[in-house]
């Protein structure tokens, strides 16, 4: 298996990833892999409508296809955490975040005691489905799994030292769409509001010796987030791959067909 986006990060290197969540075919995966240019997959179950027996089999194609895969959910409750984490997911990345409390509660749901209160089930890949000894799942699941906060609200934005500083928190990503309708400039993540927030983002998790990442919005986003420090990269979507795809092929027949 290929490093996870956790190991890259951790190591300091730059990771980049692709979303799916309109389109949830393992085939995407497949391509993404043969195509190569990215490290793993963004599964989307905030905006998109994949259930969890889907979310399984993309997991699985994950990793038949020797990417990392990674979900994303709104932190609802208890559950929509723990089961994104026993379709063997490398980790969550929590959206909508307000506050610490929201943080810490995510965290304790993420980690099995004593280091968070997840509760223990063996029937599933993540535990070899009960083939290795209860407590070395425990320990490697703790030590392995990793959880992402989102910061695309001023609330968050005005926390984010604190939550940078969790412990259990492994990095930060930043949603420039959402930040800039919430600072009150809908579409201008390059406005000085978004600047100054991804500032304090990259000031708030090199303080504590944390990564962050984010989805940009242009290649002139991209090149002042990596100013700033940032890793971890999602580059594109299942949605834009098929767009692209087909303003290319429009744009190679033009005149001709």
């Amino acid at each position: 298996m290929a490093a996870t986006i956790k190991e890259i990060l951790k190591n300091g290197q730059t990771a980049r990833a692709l979303i799916i969540g309109a389109i949830p075919s393992p085939k995407i995966i497949e391509i993404a892999s043969i195509v190569g240019g990215v490290d793993g997959l963004f599964i989307d179950q905030e905006h998109s409508a994949v259930p969890h027996q889907q979310l399984e089999l993309l997991m699985l194609a994950c990793r038949a296809s020797n990417l990392d895969g990674f979900v994303r959910l709104a932190a609802t409750d208890y559950a929509a955490v723990m089961r994104a984490m026993e379709t063997g997911a490398s980790g969550v990345m929590i959206a909508q975040v307000r506050t610490l409390e929201q943080v810490e509660q995510a965290a304790s749901w993420a980690k099995y005691p004593p280091a968070g209160t997840r509760g223990a089930f063996r029937g599933n890949y993540e535990a070899r489905f009960g083939t290795i000894d209860p407590g070395e799942h425990i320990e490697r699941a703790n030590r392995q799994r990793w959880l992402a906060i989102q910061i695309e609200t001023p609330q968050a934005v005005e926390c984010v030292e604190q939550i940078a500083a969790v412990e259990h928190v492994d990095t930060l990503f930043v949603g420039p769409g959402d930040l800039a309708i919430t600072l009150g400039v809908p579409g201008q993540p390059m406005h000085p509001k978004c600047l100054n927030a991804l500032e304090r983002v990259s000031a708030a998790v090199k303080a504590v010796g944390k990564s962050w990442g984010v989805l940009p919005a242009s290649p002139e986003h991209a090149a002042k987030c990596k100013e700033l420090g940032c890793q971890f990269y999602v580059v594109g979507t299942d949605v834009e791959l098929i767009r692209n795809g087909l303003n290319s092929m429009n744009d190679r027949f033009k005149g001709v067909i």
